[in-house]
C-alpha cells in the first residue's frame, strides 16, 4: 500500500483556501527509500529539474575542457535562468567561444520570467533575443558538445539526433536506472525530447550525481555560481546560496522539484499532481529543513501587493 502524499494548504484567514498533493521520494545512491510520501513510482515529466544530468556529457566527453569553460558558463548549462543582463551577456560569450551564433540555438524565445528584471533590454529590443530564453544555457551546452565531437547541430531538437540518442538520453537511462527504449518522448517547452522517469528513480538519479566524478565539477559551478543557475530572487538561487551548497536544488515546470544533498549521500525528487509550483517550492523546503539543510518550518506566511499577512502556505501531515 502506498503511502499518502504530503499535503500542502494554503491560507486565506481562517479559510483553507487550496490543498496541493505532492508525490516525494528521498533515495539514495543504492536505490533504497529513505523517505516517500504518495505514489514515488509513478512515471513524471521532469523538465528542467533535469538539467544537470543533460550537461554531464558536457563534462564527460571533453568539451568543457577543450573550450576552457568557466563555472559560469557550466552553471548556465544546468539553468533555468531568468533572462537578466548578466545572463544573456554570459550566453553569447560562450557561444562567441565555441564559433557558434544566437541563430544555432533552436530553443525558441519566450517573454521574460520577470519583465521588472529587463525593462532596459525591452525597450531597447523588439522581441526578446533567443539567449534571454531560460533554457539557453542547456542550449548552448549541447552546442558545445556537438562542436567538440564534430556532430553536426542541424536538426539537434530530434530525440534520434546522435546528441540525444548517443549522449544525453543513454546518461538519464543510466544515472535514473529507467528504460526509455520503448517509449515515445514528448517535446518540452524548448523543443528537446522530454521521458517520462518514476519519481524515485529520479531521486536516485539525483543521489548518484554525488558520487559521480563529473559531477562534482557541476555542483561545484552551482554552488559557487548560484545566480546564474537561475536569478535574482529566484528560489533555486536563493536556496543553494543560502544553505551554501549544502542542498544543490533544481526546479521543473509543472511542479517538480529536485535536489542533492551531498553530506547525506541522498537525492530528492518531488511533482505535485496539480503542477503547482508554489506547493513544490514549500515541499522542497519542508524537506531539507526536515534534513535540517535549512530552518525546519511547518508554514511561510503569505502577504498581498501591498505587504499585508493575509494567510500562509503549510505542510499538513494528516490524511489526504
Amino acid at each position: 500500500m502506498k503511502a499518502d502524499p504530503l499535503c500542502i494548504e494554503l491560507t486565506r484567514g481562517e479559510s483553507i483556501e487550496s490543498i496541493h498533493f505532492v508525490d516525494v521520494a528521498v533515495v539514495d545512491s543504492s536505490g533504497k527509500e529513505v523517505v516517500s510520501f504518495g505514489d514515488t513510482d509513478k512515471a513524471v515529466l521532469p523538465r528542467s529539474a533535469i538539467k544537470p544530468i543533460q550537461a554531464l556529457p558536457l563534462l564527460e566527453t571533453g568539451a568543457a575542457e577543450k573550450f576552457h569553460l568557466h563555472e559560469i558558463e557550466i552553471a548556465l548549462a544546468c539553468s533555468s535562468h531568468s533572462g537578466e543582463k548578466l545572463h544573456v551577456e554570459a550566453i553569447e560569450n560562450w557561444l562567441s567561444k565555441i564559433g557558434c551564433r544566437p541563430e544555432d540555438l533552436q530553443c525558441g524565445r519566450h517573454d521574460p520570467m520577470n519583465f521588472n528584471l529587463v525593462l532596459d533590454e525591452i525597450h531597447s529590443e523588439r522581441t526578446p533575443r533567443v539567449t534571454a530564453n531560460n533554457c539557453s544555457g542547456k542550449h548552448t551546452g549541447f552546442l558545445t558538445v556537438m562542436r567538440h565531437l564534430e556532430i553536426d547541430h542541424e536538426n539537434y531538437l530530434d530525440p534520434l539526433h546522435p546528441l540525444h540518442a548517443d549522449y544525453v538520453t543513454p546518461t538519464l537511462s543510466e544515472i535514473c536506472h529507467v528504460d526509455l527504449s520503448k517509449q515515445q518522448p514528448g517535446i518540452d517547452g524548448c523543443g528537446i525530447p522530454v521521458w517520462a522517469v518514476p519519481i524515485n528513480g529520479l531521486a536516485r538519479g539525483w543521489a548518484e550525481l554525488n558520487h559521480k566524478p563529473s559531477a562534482s565539477s557541476l555542483f561545484e559551478a552551482m554552488k559557487n555560481q548560484a545566480f546564474y543557475v537561475a536569478g535574482t530572487d529566484r528560489i533555486c538561487t536563493e536556496i543553494i546560496s543560502s544553505t551554501k551548497g549544502k542542498a544543490i536544488v533544481k526546479t521543473g515546470a509543472e511542479g517538480v522539484f529536485c535536489a542533492a544533498i551531498p553530506e547525506e549521500q541522498i537525492g530528492v525528487a518531488l511533482k505535485v499532481r496539480d503542477g503547482a509550483s508554489r506547493a513544490a517550492a514549500a515541499a522542497l523546503k519542508w524537506i531539507l529543513g526536515e534534513h535540517g539543510v535549512v530552518d525546519k518550518k511547518v508554514s511561510e506566511p503569505l502577504t498581498n501587493h501591498v505587504g499585508k499577512h493575509i494567510g500562509e502556505i503549510r505542510v499538513s501531515l494528516k490524511q489526504a
